[in-house]
């Protein structure tokens, strides 16, 4: 029986947006940063995350392997507002790593103390072995 090793990585996604004091993402309550002085981050770690995964039939069968990256939308309170695909590489993987992440909970990112919108890449890699 194959082995298989499905791993995600915590990455953050830089854009212009990185001045806390002066931003209106912190006041206007709709705006997702880009950065945190603390990043949002699965609860229980990535191990957490990886262990909701499971390799899909029709990728297996198929042999797929690849990294899919997702960006991740994770409010304020730690929730998964949104999940889409930056990068795909079908045969199930996408969804699969899309119904992961948003059945993961996560800790909120923070700039100076306060709860803020925080937007996450994460590449998740299946391999079969």
């Amino acid at each position: 029986m194959k082995k298989l090793l499905v791993t995600a990585f915590l990455v953050v996604v830089f854009f212009v947006q990185t001045d806390y004091a002066t931003s209106n993402a912190i006041t206007d309550g709709g705006t997702y940063l880009a950065t945190a002085e603390q990043m949002p981050a699965p609860i229980g770690g990535l191990a957490a995350l990886v262990k909701k995964i499971k390799y899909p039939e029709i990728a297996r069968h198929a042999r797929i392997e690849g990294r899919v990256y997702v960006m991740a939308l994770i409010n304020e309170n730690g929730g998964v507002d949104d999940v889409k695909i930056l990068k795909g590489i079908g045969g199930g993987c996408d969804e699969e790593a899309i119904a992961a992440v948003k059945a993961t909970k996560f800790t909120p990112g923070k700039v100076k103390g306060k709860n803020v919108k925080v937007k996450v890449a994460l590449p998740i890699t299946f391999k079969l072995k």
